[in-house]
């Protein structure tokens, strides 16, 4: 059966974005650039995929990618990962792009749905209010943790109160200090 996974990036006080958005603040070095490349080529995003030598590199990990409407337009492009089936979940606006399928409804469900299909495993790009809903869902989290305080913004999760335990199965620092962690669920 697919996994879902969440892979994401967040400050030390556990925000994926600025409060309007912002997540150019990360400090990315050379080598975790290179690194990302190599270990995860799908979560380059299409305009990025030439310039990183990535055209024509095939997906390793995921196929399929999941983003809340505030995600997919922060990234500002039409076809973001136009190498990934690709959802976006929005009630408050259409989405009509090719290669972008918009999804209503309970986001758990459409990822039991998912999960049961053939195929590799399912990427959780964010946001924080999809990440909320589908806490339970997730089956692994790959945390790139950077060296700084954002101070407010996007948590990680929008949710209530739910303790959830993961266990960290590897972790890899970078020489901007930053590290990223794997977690299974417990």
């Amino acid at each position: 059966m697919r996994k879902l996974v969440y892979y994401v990036a967040v400050s030390l006080d556990g925000y994926i974005a600025g409060p309007q958005g912002e997540y150019d603040f990360y400090p990315l070095d050379q080598d975790m650039a290179a690194w990302i490349c190599r270990r995860y080529p799908e979560s380059v995003a299409a305009m990025f995929r030439s310039q990183a030598g990535l055209d024509g590199v095939p997906n390793v990990h995921w196929d399929t990618v999941l983003m809340g409407r505030a995600t997919y337009e922060a990234g500002g492009q039409a076809n973001p990962y136009g190498h990934l089936k690709q959802y976006v979940w929005t009630n408050s606006r259409t989405i009509d792009e090719p290669g972008i399928e918009q999804v209503t409804g309970d986001p758990a469900e459409f990822v039991r749905g998912l999960k049961k299909q053939a195929g590799k495993d399912i990427w959780l790009c964010g946001g924080a209010r999809l990440a909320g809903a589908l806490m339970d869902e997730i089956d692994q989290l790959i945390v790139k943790s950077y060296p700084v305080i954002a101070g407010a913004g996007i948590p990680m999760f929008a949710a209530g109160f739910r303790p959830t335990q993961f266990k960290v199965t590897q972790r890899e620092e970078f020489g901007n200090g930053a590290t990223v962690t794997w977690l299974d669920r417990a």
